[in-house]
């Protein structure tokens, strides 16, 4: 059994620690906990290991957030890996910080990159998981908030819910996306 597990992000320094990519973040640790160095592929980095006997395959696109799709369908059909065999991993405004939401379907809710998912696999039923990085922000200012640095507090917090994360995406290779939500979701 195939997995492909993609941390949404925007390539480039300037980006590496915002809000917005707290998608490779968590890919990062994923491939950390799994010894399984990223290396320059087609649509980005691409890391390849095993979970209790699972092959897992973990992309940070480098296309950009709005075009996260392409990368996504790409390795899909390069490794021939069923969609509820993929995990989208991306920030999300409507939650408070840290908090953890997986799901099995959902609309795009404004995301670029979800969107880009969504048109690219011409279905809105695809596992994702949600990492809040709440609303502080003043009208007008949502692209400034999500492309900004994360806050002191957050950062503090910011090791231990990457963990978790990483943690919860796992559980969705080994034990399947339904024992996931329940072990995790709220968390």
């Amino acid at each position: 059994m195939k997995y492909l597990i993609v941390g949404l992000g925007n390539k480039g320094e300037e980006y590496a620690e915002t809000r917005h990519n707290v998608g490779f973040k968590v890919a990062e640790k994923i491939a950390e906990t799994i010894e399984a160095p990223f290396k320059s592929s087609n649509f980005g980095l691409l890391a390849e290991g095993k979970y209790k006997g699972r092959k897992v395959f973990i992309l940070k696109p480098d296309t950009y957030m709005n075009l996260s799709g392409n990368a996504a369908r790409f390795w899909l059909q390069k490794e021939n890996i069923p969609v509820e065999n993929l995990m989208i991993v991306t920030d999300d405004l409507s939650l408070p910080f840290g908090t953890l939401r997986m799901k099995m379907k959902g609309s795009d809710a404004g995301h670029n990159g979800l969107k880009s998912i969504q048109d690219q696999l011409q279905t809105q039923v695809y596992p994702r998981l949600r990492f809040g990085i709440s609303a502080e922000f003043k009208d007008g200012q949502q692209v400034d908030y999500v492309l900004g640095k994360w806050g002191e507090e957050e950062k503090d917090k910011l090791p231990e819910r990457i963990e978790k994360f990483s943690k919860a995406c796992l559980s969705f290779v080994f034990a399947g996306i339904q024992n996931a939500m329940t072990t995790f979701n709220g968390k």
